[in-house]
C-alpha cells in the first residue's frame, strides 16, 4: 500500500499542472458547480448502461483523466466482476436503518456491483459527487479492511483537492457532500499531501473498528 499510497502523490501532484478540458455534452446540460459539461452521443450511450440520472452521468464525465481514471474505468466494467457499476442516488435506510447517515455505499448482490449515493446528495456538485464515486470505486469485493479505507479516503482527498486547485469556488459552496470533501481535504494537506492523518481518522472511526487491517490487494502496510 506504501507504492500505491506514492504513486497517487506523485500523480496528483503532476495533474495539479495538467489543464483542464471541456467536453461538450449533447445531451444534458446539468454542472453542479455552475458550469456546462457536455458529452458526445457515444460516451452519453455508455453512460446510460450504469445509470439514467444525469447528474452521476455529468459526474463520471468529470472523472475522465486523471486521478479519477481508475475508478471511472472501474465503473464502466474494468472491475473484479467485468460488469459495469450500477450508479444511483438511494435513500440509504431502506437498506438498513443504520445507513441512514453515510453519505454513500458501495455494494455487491451477486455479481453485481452499485454504488448507491444518499440522496440527500442529489444536488451536490458534480465535483464533489465524482470525488465519492472515486472512492467507492475502489470497493469491488465483499472484502474490506483499514487499509482500503485508508487508501479510498486517501484517494477521494487528492480528486477533490485536485478540483479545488483548478476551481477554488468549489470549496466555498454550501453543501454537506461539499463540507464532507474540505474534511478530508483538510487531512490530506496536514498530513503534507499523503495519508497520515487519513489514517488515524480511519482508525479511530467506530463504524470501522471491526475491519481486519489488511485485504486483497492492500496487503502492504504495517500497521
Amino acid at each position: 500500500m506504501k507504492l500505491k499510497i506514492a504513486f497517487l502523490a506523485c500523480l496528483f501532484a503532476a495533474s495539479i499542472f495538467s489543464p483542464s478540458l471541456a467536453i461538450q455534452d449533447t445531451n444534458s446540460s446539468y454542472g453542479g458547480s455552475g458550469e456546462d459539461i457536455y458529452i458526445d452521443n457515444d460516451t452519453y450511450k455508455l453512460y446510460k448502461k450504469i445509470t439514467k440520472d444525469e447528474r452521476l452521468i455529468q459526474a463520471v464525465e468529470t472523472m475522465k483523466g486523471g486521478l479519477s481514471d481508475y475508478s471511472r474505468n472501474a465503473i464502466l466494467g474494468d472491475n473484479l466482476t467485468g460488469k459495469p457499476v450500477k450508479l444511483e442516488f438511494r435513500d440509504l435506510s431502506q437498506l438498513n436503518p443504520a445507513y441512514a447517515s453515510f453519505d454513500a455505499l458501495g455494494w455487491k448482490q451477486k455479481e453485481q456491483l452499485y454504488i448507491f449515493i444518499n440522496i440527500k446528495h442529489q444536488d451536490a456538485p458534480k465535483e464533489a459527487l465524482a470525488s465519492v464515486l472515486s472512492h467507492e470505486a475502489i470497493h469491488q469485493d465483499e472484502l474490506n479492511s483499514l487499509n482500503e479505507e485508508t487508501y479510498c479516503w486517501t484517494l477521494e482527498a487528492a480528486v477533490w483537492t485536485n478540483f479545488t486547485e483548478k476551481n477554488p469556488n468549489l470549496e466555498n459552496i454550501n453543501h454537506p457532500l461539499v463540507d464532507r470533501e474540505n474534511t478530508i481535504k483538510r487531512l490530506f494537506i496536514k498530513g503534507n499531501y499523503s495519508d497520515k492523518y487519513i489514517r488515524k481518522s480511519v482508525l479511530s472511526n467506530a463504524g470501522y473498528q471491526s475491519l481486519p487491517s489488511r485485504s486483497p490487494g492492500f496487503e502492504d502496510e504495517d500497521l
